[in-house]
């Protein structure tokens, strides 16, 4: 079985899908908004793609695990800042409803893949496809 690249990952694809809603999102709140929950919220969002590609390019399992664990506590952090969001009605029910779709779906997928580095078999230290 060949390795992937980070990038044909569904894990990071859909980390790509989130963290670039919450970009077009935050891009049209006031400055104050902008500016405090909304860098919080694109800087936790990008991060777990972010970390999920650098686990990748480490080149060994447990580099991998780690910071898959740290990539997952980014997505636990941009939840936290979508509801601080909705809550004080930076988001609307729309923009919502149109996120908790992708928040739902990365969630276990995420934890598969956290659970699938190093269980598969071959010669290569990189992580293989989901």
């Amino acid at each position: 079985m060949a390795t992937v690249t980070f990038h044909e990952l569904l894990v990071y694809q859909l980390s790509e899908e989130l963290c670039d809603a919450v970009w077009d999102i935050v891009k049209s709140w006031p400055p104050l908004a902008r500016d405090t929950v909304g860098k919080q919220i694109v800087r936790s969002a990008d991060s777990i793609g972010a970390n999920i590609v650098e686990g990748s390019g480490r080149g060994s399992y447990a580099d991998n695990k780690r910071f898959v664990r740290i990539a997952r506590g980014s997505f636990y952090e941009t939840k936290h800042w979508l509801r601080r969001a909705f809550i004080r009605k930076l988001l609307t029910n729309e923009q919502a409803e149109f996120l908790r779709p992708l928040v739902d779906r990365l969630a276990p997928v995420l934890n598969g893949y956290l659970r699938s580095i190093g269980k598969k078999s071959g010669a290569s230290e990189n992580p293989k496809a989901e």
